[in-house]
């Protein structure tokens, strides 16, 4: 398979181009192998930034969204995408954000392609963000879960879609944390295991979402979320 398999999996799915499934023509391209090596995650995050465990965080949350799209989409379409790292490559941005990935080999498991892929890069990560590598893990199974759900919400069947989140996480297994989501006035949305700490690093407040909101409050604003879906 080469990338003809994602772009037939790219037909399939409503907005995939804003789902990272279609890389932009002006973007390079860089292999996914680098995402798993420390020095190279270092220079990307900036090494020189006060608190390197925020940059890192950060750009984990963006970048472990896009790095397992391709074999997401490819287990809700029925045409497999490999999760490996060896078969994926990433486009960036010029300010560094992650904003699509290309998968050019077919899925065998998808389960045992992305544990292996995030075993691989969770350490680099931490190393890079001298952190520990645990809120990694939270962040990439809120990745997973979030993912499927935007991929439900564009084949307008969130509830068979995002009912394959708790069984894949199982199978990819410890230390990847259980997805979790919550219903709020008939919405699905991602119960959150991870914070991005975007609040620590920009003016912006706190997602809507966050875990570190009072539980109250984070109902209430999405209740309010809920009415644009």
């Amino acid at each position: 398979m080469t990338e003809g398999g994602q772009a037939t999996v790219a037909a399939r799915i409503p907005g995939a181009a804003a789902l990272g499934l279609v890389a932009p023509p002006s973007a390079g391209l860089v292999p996914a192998t680098r995402l798993a090596d420390p020095a190279w995650t270092a220079d990307v995050i900036g090494a020189g930034r006060a608190d390197r465990r925020v940059a890192a965080t950060l750009w984990w949350y963006t970048v472990s969204a896009v790095l397992v799209t391709p074999a997401l989409a490819g287990l809700v379409t029925g045409v497999p995408l490999s999760g490996r790292l060896a078969d994926t490559a990433l486009a960036f941005r010029d300010d560094g954000l992650a904003v699509a990935a290309v998968s050019s080999a077919r899925g065998a498991d998808v389960a045992a392609e992305l544990r292996e892929s995030l075993a691989a890069v969770v350490p680099a990560v931490a190393a890079a963000g001298r952190m520990r590598t645990r809120p990694l893990w939270a962040i990439a199974t809120d990745s997973l879960a979030n993912r499927l759900l935007e991929l439900g919400r564009a084949l307008r069947d969130v509830p068979a879609v995002t009912a394959l989140a708790a069984p894949l996480a199982a199978a990819i297994g410890a230390p990847l944390p259980a997805p979790r989501y919550v219903d709020v006035a008939g919405t699905r949305f991602t119960r959150r295991a991870s914070c991005c700490l975007i609040d620590r690093a920009t003016p912006q407040p706190m997602c809507t979402s966050c875990p570190r909101r009072p539980p109250a409050e984070r109902a209430a604003l999405l209740e309010q979320a809920a009415r644009w879906f």
